[in-house]
């Protein structure tokens, strides 16, 4: 049996676990919140693939996707900066839900399953 292996660890979470060949990561936010969507997006999908490197795999391997925000008014700019980042071969399923998030400041918060 694998052990698990947690990436920064909290008293609450951590930001990532990989277990049998599957990265699993927390929901992402953005580091700075005064950011428009697009910025924030871009962020979170910056920490997404660091994290997705830390466990040595990449966006590629995305198994799926879960998208909050709070706005769907905002939903095509939260596209722009995501279309721009996934891949065109490998883009993985995914799913967008409105609601609303821990900090009223964050226009999104990403989770994604990867393989490694």
């Amino acid at each position: 049996m694998s052990d698990i292996k947690r990436t920064n660890v909290g008293a609450r979470l951590s930001d990532m676990a990989v277990y049998n060949g599957v990265a699993y990561l927390a929901g992402q936010v953005p580091d700075d919140p005064s950011l428009d969507m697009e910025g924030q997006t871009k962020q979170v999908l910056a920490t997404i693939d660091k994290l997705l490197a830390e466990a040595g795999t990449s966006k590629e391997r995305i198994l799926m996707a879960q998208i909050f925000i709070p706005n769907m008014a905002e939903f095509p700019q939260m596209n722009k900066a995501w279309d721009e980042w996934v891949s065109k071969t490998n883009a993985p399923p995914r799913a967008t839900v409105e609601t609303r998030l821990a900090n009223p400041n964050y226009k999104v918060e990403i989770v994604v399953t990867a393989a490694v």
